[in-house]
């Protein structure tokens, strides 16, 4: 059970020329299951092969071919589905949706409308530390994807590559929940990094892996809550459809144009006709691309070539007790459990790759101090080199090194970042160097004490005004770190100085 507890965030409002107007937002997540097969048939999913390279006789909808259920896409589906806490359906089924795209040779593509095999749940948005917002899952239904069609390749043909087509897909639909750009780009970003802890979708925009069509509409301050209180649309403005948006940047940008594009519209007493729309991010504004279509206009119909699909309880709950400990858990048990902010914790767990470092680092020792050695110089460091965590070249066994000579005293906070930038250029151990390179502390009051009267002795005006002003002795507590090559314990240092000049 969690026990981070959150405020909801207010929602965007935009001044109009006459009114004030809120955003309302839904999201349809298209997240490409992770799986190396199709999901109706056993051709690859490799991304990048030669065009039609991985294209099945049932992808390609030769005749008499028929399709067969990928079980593992169904089981990355209810893992997903239990992952957000949602109602999994023991009974679903497949319909077709007639529609004629040139990249879809069966012209229809396999959905599921009626009976998806994902119900209701949620997701937990985060916005800032204590300020979340809690978005309903409507549904996820499986679907396979389209092929891709190319059109610059010669001025008076097109070219159309089949390798997507057929890959699995599980479309989100989340409830109208979403209240403005920034939750629904934080709403995607939360999605993606549940869906790469689960392992059932990689998460990659930039092959289209995963992509969103984001339903923008406007309405008064006021008429959201009413839509709440009785779930009736009638509440809310017309929605329209920007389709395909792979960047988290984009979708803020599309959702803060078509909103105002709407609001002018209703303010100059027009309406907003519901429709299909795409963005362009060059011209920075959304154009129309179709009207938006309805169910019936698609003419869903039970798919006569596959069964409905069928599952037991007992896997569902097998496939429960494999779920690994998901971002939300795992924010709070380092909150709890380390004495982490909440921020530290959200940055530490943003991965799961980075979640699992942290974690090796700071077994056995102080969370706090692992917590900053991995978010301020680790991961710094990796960032200004353009490296993620499973490239570093410092271990977590080698980080936890330098951890320890900090906590035992053997070396400074100065000198550990020097020995940090060592053990990252050149590896090693970083205790062994620290011995072999004459890196360890000093902390032999004696040698400090010698080092503090020569040069309290050199600089006898400097001494008096420190008597004067007691925030000039960190003038000396400066020179002798200078004097001892930055070796002298600060600690040790600072109180031989306050003895000497208060003495």
């Amino acid at each position: 059970m969690l026990d981070l507890t959150y405020e909801t965030p207010k929602p965007k409002v935009i001044a109009g020329a006459k009114y004030d107007w809120e955003l309302v937002i839904g999201m349809e997540v298209h997240a490409q299951v992770s799986s190396n097969a199709k999901l109706f048939s056993g051709a690859s999913t490799q991304f990048g092969a030669e065009p039609n390279a991985n294209v099945s006789f049932v992808d390609a909808a030769m005749p008499g071919m028929l399709p067969v259920i990928n079980e593992f896409c169904v089981e990355q589906a209810v893992r997903t589905g239990l992952g957000l806490k949602a109602e999994i359906n023991l009974k679903s089924a497949f319909d077709r949706k007639n529609y004629f795209y040139p990249d879809l040779p069966q012209g229809y593509q396999i959905s599921q409308l009626y009976h998806p095999i994902v119900g209701e749940g949620e997701i937990i948005v985060d916005m800032e530390p204590g300020i979340a917002r809690k978005v309903r899952i409507e549904r996820i239904h499986l679907e396979q994807d389209a092929g891709k069609s190319v059109h610059d390749m010669d001025p008076n043909m097109s070219f159309v590559d089949y390798n997507r087509t057929g890959v699995a897909l599980m479309e989100i639909v989340s409830r109208p929940d979403i209240r403005g750009p920034e939750e629904a780009a934080a709403y995607v970003t939360k999605l993606r990094q549940l869906l790469r802890y689960l392992g059932t979708c990689d998460g990659n925009m930039q092959n289209g892996n995963l992509r969103a069509d984001v339903n923008v509409s406007v309405c008064r301050p006021g008429q959201y809550e009413k839509y709440m209180e009785t779930q009736d649309f009638s509440h809310l403005g017309t929605r329209c459809e920007i389709k395909n948006m792979n960047s988290m940047r984009f979708i803020q940008a599309a959702i803060d144009y078509e909103a105002k594009r709407q609001i002018a519209i209703v303010e100059a007493g027009g309406t907003v006709d519901q429709e299909t729309r795409l963005y362009d991010p060059d011209k920075n504004e959304t154009r129309s691309m179709r009207s938006k279509e309805e169910a019936h206009d698609y003419r869903y119909f039970p798919d006569p070539d596959l069964l409905p699909l069928e599952i037991e309880q007992g896997w569902v709950d097998d496939i429960a007790k494999s779920l690994p400990e998901l971002p939300d858990e795992k924010k709070s048990r380092f909150v709890n459990d380390f004495g982490l902010s909440e921020y530290d914790a959200s940055v530490l767990t943003a991965e799961a790759e980075n979640a699992a470092y942290f974690e090796a680092v700071a077994d056995g020792r102080n969370g706090k101090l692992s917590a900053n050695w991995v978010i301020n110089e680790l991961f710094g460091r990796l960032k200004k080199d353009d490296k993620g965590i499973t490239e570093s070249p410092i271990s977590p066994e080698q980080l936890g090194g330098i951890i320890d000579l900090i906590s035992s005293d053997a070396i400074s906070g100065k000198i550990a970042k020097d020995l940090f930038e060592i053990v990252y250029t050149e590896g090693g151990d970083p205790a062994k160097i620290v011995e072999e390179r004459g890196m360890k502390q000093v902390t032999d009051t004696g040698a400090i004490e010698a080092a503090l009267d020569e040069i309290i002795a050199a600089n006898p005006e400097q001494v008096e005004k420190a008597k004067v002003n007691p925030k000039l002795a960190g003038w000396f507590v400066g020179q002798v770190m200078k004097a001892t090559g930055g070796k002298a314990n600060p600690k040790a240092v600072n109180q031989l100085v306050a003895q000497k000049l208060n003495g």
